[in-house]
């Protein structure tokens, strides 16, 4: 390939997900006369992550107050619900019900009703008439809460409609085209050199790899989870809302849960098992061995170690990493799923989790580092697709605050 085959631009933005896509989609806004381009790896964007998305948008009452999720996410769950009804697209507010499934867990209620009255969410203590009402399927002990902003759309749909729009407004989205490394001035790709005023790092899976290609990101690493849902495939009941359990304020996970899909039907999971690899989807596709040796090494001394209760947690998802296990949990939220006919396996996904290898702990914020030639999303973990636009709108004001520094 020949060097500067792919031109040059003023920003350019690794990674095709529906962080990246937002991100290009806001630089286009703020400086509409620069050039812009998107580098994707894949044949179309939002393959990993981004397309295999579970769709909900989530409310924000999880999350403490002085973290950047609980500042973005009701907004991004207003932005994106916007943004789908401008576009035509599917968009389900069927609301989430949160369930007890033993008496100690009404004990967490006043936490979550607390952290949602800080982070401005609507959540709402209802008994166990109220909860029947919303979703009759759904069992809990004396009472619930309620989200009603929770809601769910199509991912794919989604990252299509911003791709669209990112070329109508004159983006270059450049599919198939492999980041490859830094040059003084560029980025090589597969496809050759693409000359780069100003870098943004949106690589999901890769982004500390990226990262460390521009000095950053040293002591942090990406650490794969993949997860699994089980899908309806027979005719059955269809659920009125979401189903989640109490989650465990201690993990950044919330449990096997019931999610009602946009299209109508439900999927129950996921599982949340420590990958091998970074995009370990299907048996041994795609192995790349000095991943498998980084990966295996780091989980090995999170296991032994036991930081940020990584062993506990790995048991814990081993114990559910079958249908029966998955139904198992499920039926103690809504009893109806219980047996194993009429569920298969949907694509499983990958969740890129960063942590800190030197103090071994999951990283369960958003992170950024950088300088005034390149800015680094290093975690965007869940709910990232919710939080997706005004997170955006966040790295670009970064990006100005960089540009300007002396």
């Amino acid at each position: 390939m020949s060097a500067g085959r792919l031109g040059s631009a003023d920003f350019v933005v690794v990674g095709g997900g529906i962080i990246g896509l937002s991100v290009a989609s806001r630089i286009r806004r703020r400086w509409s006369d620069a050039s812009v381009a998107v580098l994707e790896k894949e044949t179309r964007c939002g393959m990993h992550a981004s397309g295999r998305n579970s769709g909900v948008l989530h409310a924000g009452f999880y999350y403490s107050a002085d973290s950047l999720k609980a500042r973005f996410t009701r907004v991004g769950n207003e932005a994106m619900s916007e943004y789908c009804r401008d576009r035509g697209l599917p968009l389900d507010r069927c609301g989430k019900l949160i369930v007890a499934t033993r008496p100690a867990d009404v004990g967490w209620f006043d936490e979550l009703l607390e952290r949602a009255r800080v982070n401005g969410v609507d959540l709402r203590r209802v008994d166990r008439r109220e909860a029947a009402e919303i979703e009759p399927r759904a069992r809990t002990v004396d009472q619930a809460l309620f989200s009603p902003s929770t809601s769910v759309i199509d991912p794919t749909s989604v990252v299509d409609a911003m791709v669209e729009d990112l070329r109508a407004d004159g983006v270059s989205v450049h599919s198939s085209t492999r980041y490859l490394g830094r040059d003084p001035g560029s980025v090589r790709t597969d496809r050759g050199r693409l000359t780069a005023g100003y870098v943004v790092n949106a690589a999901g899976l890769h982004a500390d790899r990226v990262a460390r290609d521009y000095g950053f990101g040293g002591g942090l690493r990406i650490l794969p989870f993949k997860g699994l849902y089980l899908h309806r495939t027979t005719p059955g009941p269809s659920l009125r809302a979401h189903v989640y359990p109490v989650p465990d304020l201690q993990v950044p996970f919330l449990g096997v849960h019931l999610t009602k899909a946009v299209t109508g039907g439900e999927k129950i999971g996921p599982t949340a098992l420590p990958a091998l690899w970074r995009e370990q989807y299907e048996g041994w596709t795609g192995l790349q061995l000095h991943d498998l040796f980084e990966i295996v090494n780091t989980e090995a001394r999170m296991f032994v170690s036991n930081a940020s209760g990584f062993r506990h947690q790995a048991w814990r998802e081993l114990r559910k990493h079958s249908k029966q296990a998955l139904l198992r949990r499920a039926s103690e939220l809504v009893p109806d799923v219980e047996g194993t006919h009429g569920w298969a396996w949907g694509r499983p996904g990958i969740r890129a989790q960063l942590i800190d290898v030197d103090r071994k702990a999951l990283v369960e914020d958003f992170v950024l580092e950088g300088d005034q030639h390149s800015l680094h999303v290093l975690n965007a973990v869940s709910p990232a697709f919710t939080c997706a636009l005004p997170f955006a709108e966040f790295v670009v004001e970064e990006i100005d605050r960089r540009l300007g520094m002396p």
